[in-house]
Formats: structure tokens, sequence, C-alpha cells
């Protein structure tokens, strides 16, 4: 069974120099309905204004992905880590016992980015830092594990994270390791199975071992395969 989450019923916020949508409850958006899937807790698409950003703030037992669509993150962190992300860049924080951070749009472009968290498998385990920038390649892409096949990003939960690339009329299909899944659709037109997601849907997936994906035209997408 797929169940589709159209865009337009996320939950939105905008406070000037924030606007964002959330695919779960989060903040002040809350709805019992919507409070995640599996291990996979958060997906906001938040777009910054230049010259602002995310002081420096905590988590704790949290596994934090961000993924930067356009513009360019400039982190600073506790663990002594200071970077800059362009778009295109995968970025993945395990808080464990606790971590501090700050993400700033220091550029003079927008920035727009994807900010997902997952609950860990292990609580109260070191704080780590890493970020990478795959291969442009075309379908899916494994870019964060539990066992860091194929060089992914390593995560501390029984998930799988795919970056989808597709151009229109290509197909691919997937047997899920886990029991449960989410299609966070970035751009374009995605069907899985039987059911299409458009710019910003999603779906969550249940009851289904392969899922069928096939672009309607040129897209970009994330799949979690979920405990």
């Amino acid at each position: 069974m797929i169940n589709v989450r159209k865009s337009a019923d996320r939950g939105h916020v905008s406070f000037g120099w924030l606007n964002a949508k959330h695919s779960f409850s989060f903040g002040s958006y809350h709805d019992p309905r919507h409070m995640g899937v599996s291990a996979l807790r958060v997906i906001n698409q938040d777009i910054v204004k230049a010259g602002t950003g995310f002081p420096p703030h905590g988590h704790d037992n949290m596994e934090i992905l961000t993924l930067v669509l356009r513009g360019a993150i400039t982190h600073r962190d506790s663990m002594g880590n200071e970077a800059r992300l362009p778009a295109g860049e995968f970025q993945l924080m395990s808080a464990g016992t606790g971590v501090t951070h700050s993400e700033y749009n220091r550029d003079g472009d927008t920035l727009e980015l994807l900010q997902i968290w997952l609950y860990p498998d292990v609580e109260n385990a070191e704080p780590r830092y890493q970020q990478k920038r795959f291969p442009e390649v075309k379908g899916l892409q494994l870019v964060v594990s539990p066992d860091g096949e194929n060089d992914s990003l390593l995560i501390r939960q029984q998930a799988r994270i795919y970056h989808g690339r597709f151009d229109a009329a290509q197909e691919e299909a997937l047997t899920l390791a886990g029991k449960r899944a989410w299609i966070q659709v970035i751009k374009g037109e995605v069907v899985a199975n039987d059911s299409i997601l458009q710019d910003g849907d999603g779906a969550a997936v249940d009851g289904e071992t392969l899922v069928t994906l096939r672009a309607n035209r040129d897209s970009e997408f994330l799949l979690f395969d979920l405990p």
C-alpha cells in the first residue's frame, strides 16, 4: 500500500528569514496523523534568505541528514568542524550524546535544503560528522547506510537512503530491505508502483516488498528504506 502526502498538504511556516514546509509534525506545526514513518521523524524543505540562518542550538540522540538543493550552507559545530556545503552535497551529523551546531546562509543567494531527522538505533553514542558529494549518476544511488556500502555515509540506524535522478521514462525497481519506506520527490513526476508523485509530494510505503519507480519527466527524489 502506498499513501501519498501531497505537497500542498504539508505544514507551512514562515518567519520572514525562513520559509519552511514540513512533511511531518515539527515545531509549531503539529498533526497527530503525521508524526513520521518508522525511524524517519522529520523532512523539512527550508528556504533561507541570504545573510540569515539557524543560530547555535543543540541536539542529542538524533541522526540529522541535510541535502543542499540550491545555494550553500556554512556549518560550524561543537566537535570543531567548520565547513561549507554547496548545492548537491550531503551532510550527516550523528548527535549522539549531544552536539551544538549552527547553519547559516553566508552567500548572497537564497539557500534551499532538505533537513531530515531519523531516530538512531543506539543511544548516547559519540557524536560524529560526515559530509560528501556523490558522483552525479542516473538511477538510484545509495547515499546513506548502516554499513557504509558503496562508500555511503554511515548512519546509526537500520535504514538505507537512496538519491534518485531519473531521466524521463527511466524506470528502476528496488527490493526493500526494511519493512516500510518513504519517497520524497524533490522535483519532477515519479510513478511509484501505481501512485503518481509530483514536486514536493511524499508517500509512505507499507506492506510492499518491491517498489517500481518510473519518471514521467526528468526527476529527482529520495527513497528511505526503513526498518
